[in-house]
């Protein structure tokens, strides 16, 4: 089947009792199928629903959701009964105006648990099986995988800032964009040289802050990748995660690879694909933004990085950006936008910028990490 790979998310499209389509995004990070679009509670059959507290990763409060009576869920040559999903009573994620298209929700255990799927990140195509047919790839990497509490763990070497290595045990989360985190790490430099504040995205329990920087090496399976971003998240984003691990690996680095999950297995099987040298960067502006409005053609900053080229050129939250070197963004996708922010330290873009009227600035990318 094929998906559409928009900012790092692994989008497919699935009815709910035979309504629909819906978007969903896959992440193995997610037990339970979690619709994070409220106004479904309309859209599909529900008979009865029941309201429970909710917790996840994040600093703030936790959340109420719906527990639905059990779902038919389809998608393209696959029928699953009695699926179970968490309805969001507010949407926390954004998702929506992070992919610039509606998102209806996420997709985890419940696609992953009963059959062995191959990601192909190059070609956009998912394929499907029943576990134990795929028999892995000839020159690639078979990793151990121990499946807790519905959710993937590698184990994993990764090299310190000293050279030295450490074995961390890492949840496989295909619905975190960034290349990996690593939790609970008080000293910094033991893995990165520096670090900088940053917003490391958005959880269940809201915000989630902390620290960005590099990383010598990260082993997977015979495959050695080096210079990696890595997210710091602060201890207080983490203390409600229920099985203890030590960060995770997310879908920056598993783009790099074709990649087959096969739960029943234990295994998640690797081979290294289109794109496996091109070097890790990160954002150079020091903005945050989202698309909003119809056909999600308006592109809002949602927040600006003190000291960062952003604010050096006078843009504030809530500006909206009109125009990049005098391209509209209304005919731009945001991964396009993303590219041209992470392009080439010192290099000098025209912003039309909306802020009350409209006026042109010149942005300076700096690389910060």
């Amino acid at each position: 089947m094929p998906f559409r790979f928009i900012r790092n998310l692994v989008i497919i499209q699935l009815k709910i009792n035979n309504e629909g389509p819906f978007n969903f995004v896959l992440d193995t990070g997610v037990g339970q199928m979690l619709i994070t679009e409220p106004s479904l509670v309309d859209s599909i059959d529900l008979v009865s629903k029941r309201t429970v507290k909710i917790s996840g990763f994040g600093e703030g409060e936790d959340y109420e959701a719906f527990i639905t009576t059990p779902l038919k869920v389809s998608i393209k040559g696959l029928t699953s009964h009695d699926v179970s999903a968490a309805i969001l009573k507010t949407d926390l994620f954004g998702l929506s105006s992070y992919a610039g298209m509606r998102i209806h929700g996420l997709l985890g255990y419940e696609f992953f648990n009963q059959l062995a799927v191959k990601i192909d990140f190059a070609d956009t195509v998912i394929t499907v099986c029943r576990p134990g047919k795929f028999g892995g790839f000839k020159g690639g990497s078979k990793i151990a995988l121990n499946v807790d509490q519905n959710r993937p763990y590698i184990d994993a070497n990764v090299t310190c800032n000293d050279g030295t290595e450490t074995t961390r045990k890492l949840i496989v989360d295909l619905g975190a964009g960034h290349a990996m985190s690593l939790e609970k790490v008080s000293d910094k430099s033991v893995f990165s040289p520096e670090v900088i504040p940053g917003s490391l995205g958005v959880g269940l329990k809201g915000l989630i802050s902390g620290y960005l920087g590099r990383v010598k090496a990260i082993d997977i399976g015979k495959y050695k990748i080096k210079n990696i971003i890595a997210s710091f998240p602060e201890d207080s984003a983490t203390r409600s995660v229920a099985v203890p691990r030590d960060g995770n690996l997310g879908v920056d680095i598993l783009k790099k690879f074709v990649v087959i999950f096969d739960y029943a297995d234990s295994a998640m099987y690797v081979k290294a694909s289109t794109g496996f040298n091109i070097p890790f960067e990160h954002d150079m502006s020091g903005l945050e933004y989202y698309a909003t409005g119809n056909g999600f053609n308006h592109v809002i900053i949602d927040r600006v990085e003190p000291g960062s080229p952003g604010e050096l050129a006078g843009l504030e939250k809530d500006d909206e950006i009109m125009a990049i070197n005098f391209k509209p963004v209304s005919s731009m996708t945001l991964e396009q936008i993303d590219d041209l922010f992470r392009s080439k330290n010192n290099r000098i873009l025209f912003l039309d910028i909306y802020h009350d009227q409209k006026f042109t600035t010149l942005i300076t990318l700096k690389r910060r990490i």
